[in-house]
């Protein structure tokens, strides 16, 4: 039963690289199942065994992503922001391929809306506007505004092949949240 197991996970993992390679090439709406399934070096049979379509096999993916960033995020609930940050960033980077396509392909762009309404989702307990510097303004702007500049020095690291290691990126990246925070 176990190797049948493993044979399952392999195929799965060689489907999921095969389609995030062939997007960081090509328009995900040019991509067929052809595609995948000779990238993968699996049947077209086999996709379909595991995905009703190209759609659902990327659903799945980024759903997959975004609930191991949760559970870091829970893991991590306790630690202080930069630490927290830094487990993030070291999991952004084990993830290159995924989040590097994600991020930039212009097949996905669902990928980048969904993951700035994570982030913000994460941050909002983070925000007081009852006192302190950010007494009276809007917490959704606030929000925003964080999330937002969050996101896009993710891109720029992955844009330009993440010239700073993870900890240095978390460091400075939540020393300035902590800052409007």
């Amino acid at each position: 039963m176990a190797k049948v197991d493993r044979r399952i996970a392999k195929s799965q993992e060689a489907i999921k690289k095969a389609v995030l390679e062939l997007m960081s090439e090509k328009d995900f709406n040019q991509i067929t199942i052809q595609d995948i399934s000779d990238r993968a070096n699996v049947s077209r049979k086999t996709i379909y065994l595991h995905y009703m379509d190209k759609y659902d096999l990327l659903d799945k993916l980024i759903e997959e992503h975004i609930n191991e960033l949760q559970i870091l995020c829970e893991s991590s609930a306790e630690m202080d922001f930069i630490d927290g940050n830094t487990v993030w960033f070291e999991y952004l980077e084990s993830n290159y391929l995924f989040f590097s396509t994600m991020l930039e392909s212009k097949g996905a762009p669902s990928f980048r809306r969904q993951f700035l309404e994570f982030v913000i989702e994460q941050l909002e307990a983070e925000v007081n506007i009852s006192e302190g510097k950010n007494q009276g303004l809007s917490k959704d702007i606030i929000l925003r505004f964080i999330g937002g500049a969050y996101v896009e020095e993710i891109e720029w690291w992955f844009k330009n092949e993440m010239p700073y290691p993870p900890r240095v990126m978390a460091e400075q990246v939540g020393i300035l949240i902590e800052r409007i925070l």
